[in-house]
């Protein structure tokens, strides 16, 4: 499997063939500015005591506190970590928030701990960390496996830590507990804005046939939200397995029939596929809501979608992008795609900073003008120079970034 850093030191190369940015800005980007791994000690309820391995990687704080998820994930390794760190650099810088990139995470399968395990899992990486994140240093948030409540006990540990109950140190809590309104559903919410804002100059459809991988919180949101505005969807997935239905499925229902059953196979009225199968489906959109590494060379030639738009982030190996690109298939980057989530995160530090709470309608107002704006500025950056959305993405980012390291000095 290609290995995720890598690949985003390609993308970052492949921007920097279209414009040319500072060497020393350049040379700091391509190296996070810290890396911290731990090993945390859990008493399990079996009595003994196991160590889990966890990380926190801090790439850049030129425009502001690094900003950035922890995933809960047996694959995940620190490899994982910078990219996804440094993607969320890039990120912040599309949508123009006061943010820079970090990312944590523990290599763990948190299914198989049981509630008391994974609280103690929880505070015990925040212990460990408490020293190194903060509302004005690193500002953490949730990502794959990870939830509000999981956030509720960090917030909760960080604040018997150091004495600081803003909750303002880590964002994607419950709204009871300092959340924003609007965050569950913020990175599928952006991705619609910014597919809103370009469906017609890429040529897509009034009403689009959309695949989404991964019927998790991303692609569960996306489902409905697409599907309220009049779309269809086809196709999705889970660890399981995948399902495709021509004449389209009903998310809620899906979604019933996945707490019933445990998975979205064998959904009434739907045929199970495969997850390759799902990818390369007959679609006008395809939506990866996944992991990392999943359109590749291997598969790309047999990709039938009309658009892409990554809700995941990583999914598109460089090789893939480089094949859409001469297959007139246009890619919306995770790092424009994806960055609802982060937008909101940071409304909600803002939020805890001031005291504040903003209604759903306020933040939703807040983040459809960002998203399309960005979107716009990112479409038309691509037109002019003539090549895809993702390198058009970065030099978006690199130039936000140069001019605040420049501003720094």
């Amino acid at each position: 499997m290609s290995n995720p850093f890598q690949n985003a030191m390609t993308q970052l190369a492949r921007a920097f063939s279209v414009q040319s940015f500072s060497q020393t800005v350049i040379d700091q980007l391509m190296q996070p500015n810290r890396q911290i791994r731990v090993a945390i000690p859990v008493v399990m309820d079996d009595g003994s005591t196991r160590l889990f391995e966890g990380y926190r990687v801090q790439h850049n704080n030129w425009r502001g506190p690094y900003k950035g998820g922890i995933r809960y994930h047996e694959q995940t390794d620190i490899e994982e970590v910078k990219a996804l760190a440094f993607w969320m650099t890039l990120k912040c810088a599309v949508v123009n928030i006061p943010m820079g990139g970090g990312k944590g995470g523990i290599t763990v399968n948190p299914k198989l701990l049981s509630a008391r395990e994974l609280e103690a899992l929880s505070r015990g990486w925040m212990r460990t960390m408490h020293d190194v994140v903060g509302p004005k240093k690193d500002v953490p948030a949730p990502d794959v496996n990870t939830t509000p409540q999981i956030m509720a006990w960090m917030a909760d540990e960080y604040a018997k830590m150091t004495g600081d109950f803003s909750g303002a140190v880590i964002t994607g809590k419950p709204i009871e507990n300092g959340g924003s309104q609007g965050r569950g559903t913020a990175t599928a919410q952006g991705g619609f804005y910014v597919f809103d804002a370009l469906r017609e100059k890429l040529g897509l459809p009034l009403v689009c046939r959309v695949a989404i991988q991964g019927f998790g919180n991303a692609g569960s949101h996306a489902a409905e939200l697409w599907t309220r505005a009049g779309h269809v969807f086809v196709a999705t997935s889970d660890s399981k397995g995948a399902i495709y239905c021509e004449a389209g499925i009903d998310p809620k229902k899906l979604e019933e029939h996945k707490k019933a059953t445990g998975s979205v196979m064998n959904f009434e009225g739907s045929t199970n596929i495969s997850q390759q199968d799902l990818l390369v489906c007959d679609c006008d959109l395809l939506i990866p809501a996944a992991l990392e590494n999943q359109l590749t060379k291997e598969n790309v030639g047999q990709v039938k979608a009309r658009a892409i738009l990554e809700l995941a982030n990583g999914p598109t190996t460089p090789e893939a992008d480089d094949s859409f690109f001469e297959r007139n298939i246009p890619v919306i980057p995770d790092i424009l795609a994806n960055a609802g989530g982060v937008t909101v995160s940071t409304f909600e530090w803002e939020q805890n900073l001031k005291g504040e709470h903003w209604s759903e309608e306020d933040v939703f107002k807040r983040l459809k003008e960002i998203m399309a704006r960005e979107a716009q500025n990112i479409f038309d950056s691509a037109l002019a120079r003539k090549t895809d959305l993702r390198r058009a993405a970065f030099i978006v980012a690199l130039d936000r970034l140069e001019t605040a390291f420049v501003n720094k000095k």
